[in-house]
């Protein structure tokens, strides 16, 4: 299997693809096309990508694009207990938070962009953001509450899959940009920010020297 992503350090997406494909165990080869070079503007550099867009998985000559696809395509190769919750409660709040999460939170993905290369101490969240991130906390909660810290371990649903994938991007945005959050959601945040596989894709992004100014929102210092 091939994932196609873009810049580690900007792309939400790429992410969630990238976790979905270590989350498999199945093995893969990575492939990193930097987003809004000349090329990537001039689509030469979308070979691969059926609808222009990062990520893509190919197994063999079987291309899935979009990241909640990839994770469908990966439960099925992978088995689906790898991705979600065994009981069908858990299972059902897991599909309903991820696809919110798919289909959800504007204000929060426009105001608060990913970003690994830098922090913004000083940022202000608007009142959507906020609405957004209370929201956001609330999932997690009664994720946590109802079928995740019976088991000890820090994920939504005691163990680490789809949901979490989901929301990882979300954990990256609230610490680059200082959100504030309840105590659940900063013990879960940095749960997931310690992933072997987070720190993993962190380190890498923090090596990344593409050019990319997509996003110029002032006062950002050296993550």
């Amino acid at each position: 299997m091939k994932v196609i992503i873009g810049n580690r350090a900007y792309s939400s997406w790429s992410l969630r693809g990238w976790l979905a494909a270590k989350q498999s165990l199945l093995p893969f080869e990575t492939v990193v096309v930097p987003m809004d070079t000349p090329e990537w503007k001039s689509g030469a550099a979308k070979a691969g990508m059926p609808s222009g867009k990062v990520p893509v998985l190919w197994d063999h000559d079987v291309p899935v694009w979009d990241s909640m696809a990839m994770i469908m395509w990966l439960a099925d190769k992978g088995g689906h207990d790898r991705f979600w919750p065994r009981e069908w409660p858990a299972r059902g709040l897991a599909y309903a938070m991820s696809a919110e999460m798919h289909s959800g939170f504007a204000p929060l993905r426009a105001g608060c962009p990913m970003n690994l290369k830098q922090r913004f101490p000083t940022f202000q969240p608007t009142a959507e953001i906020m609405a957004d991130i209370a929201r956001i906390e609330a999932l997690w909660t009664e994720a946590r509450q109802r079928f995740g810290e019976e088991t000890g371990e820090p994920w939504l649903f005691g163990r680490f899959g789809a949901a979490d994938i989901m929301y990882a991007p979300v954990c990256t945005r609230i610490d680059t940009y200082g959100l504030p959050v309840g105590g659940v959601a900063a013990a879960y945040v940095k749960a997931v920010l310690n992933h072997p596989w987070m720190r993993e894709w962190t380190e890498a992004a923090k090596a990344e020297t593409f050019p990319f100014d997509r996003y110029p929102i002032p006062g950002g210092v050296p993550a």
